[in-house]
């Protein structure tokens, strides 16, 4: 079993930038992979970014187009998302997920319970 932890979401203006944290419990957080998705409203959830578990792969949504960094530490067991240029089509709810080994599957195997960001114009 895996426990995630998010936070660092809040309110920002457009253009604005934001850090969300992702912290792991409960398996050995350096052998699996991690991701960010999120659910704007009325909508489905979506893969934004992931990361292998040595943080030597990064995949990203197309989306993101260069405005987000996925990170990680895994003496702190911490996975990031550095978000830049925000637009207002940025606001969700963004959820941490790990997958079930070392680099990123189909699905996530567990969820965080999610952080919400809300960007204003």
């Amino acid at each position: 079993q895996v426990q995630l932890l998010e936070s660092g979401g809040r309110l920002v203006q457009a253009g604005g930038s934001l850090r969300l944290s992702c912290t792991a419990s409960g398996r050995t957080f350096s052998n699996t992979a991690m991701g960010w998705y999120r659910q704007a409203p009325g909508k489905e959830r979506e893969f934004a970014a992931a990361i292998s578990w040595s943080g030597s792969t990064t995949s990203y949504a197309g989306f993101v187009k260069g405005r987000f960094t996925i990170a990680r530490d895994n003496a702190k067991n911490t996975v990031y998302l550095q978000m830049s240029s925000l637009e207002p089509e940025d606001t969700a709810v963004y959820y941490c997920a790990a997958y079930d080994g070392p680099h990123r599957q189909s699905a996530p195997a567990y969820w965080g319970q999610g952080t919400q960001v809300t960007v204003s114009s």
